[in-house]
């Protein structure tokens, strides 16, 4: 068996792939436009690992309110630096709503509410600041 890819529910394909390829740093791999079935389906990857775990976002042509989802649970992506990975987000304008306090794990979200876990590779890194006593913002 092998994971092939987890599919999210976009609102907005521009803003989703701002989100997803800019700031997050995951490829465009493949899309499919389906005139019939009103939808496209973009498939993304990460760096180095295209073929492996994509993520499938689904754009319906017709609107949707689709709400929170929390009960889809989260993505998850395992990062060479927690504590730079989450810089570069909060650089981008990306909110941290989990930070990074125990050097290995945060949470942020993407437009649509979809919670993204980042993990660090390996051993967790030595807590430092501001990272260490950041608060939680919002949900995750």
């Amino acid at each position: 068996m092998k994971f092939l890819h987890t599919m999210v529910r976009v609102s907005d394909v521009d803003q989703s792939l701002d989100f997803y390829c800019n700031k997050l740093g995951l490829k465009e791999v493949r899309r499919m436009d389906s005139e019939q079935g009103r939808f496209t389906l973009i498939y993304l990857g990460a760096p180095g690992s295209e073929d492996e775990g994509q993520v499938e976002l689904t754009h319906n042509w017709d609107p949707e309110a689709y709400g929170e989802g929390r009960n889809f649970g989260h993505l998850a992506f395992e990062v060479d630096d927690i504590y730079a990975a989450c810089q570069r987000l909060m650089d981008k304008g990306v909110t941290i709503n989990r930070p990074p306090r125990d050097g290995y794990m945060a949470f942020i979200r993407s437009p649509d509410n979809i919670s993204i876990e980042l993990l660090q590779k390996g051993k967790p890194l030595p807590e430092q600041e501001p990272w260490a006593s950041m608060p939680n913002t919002g949900k995750w």
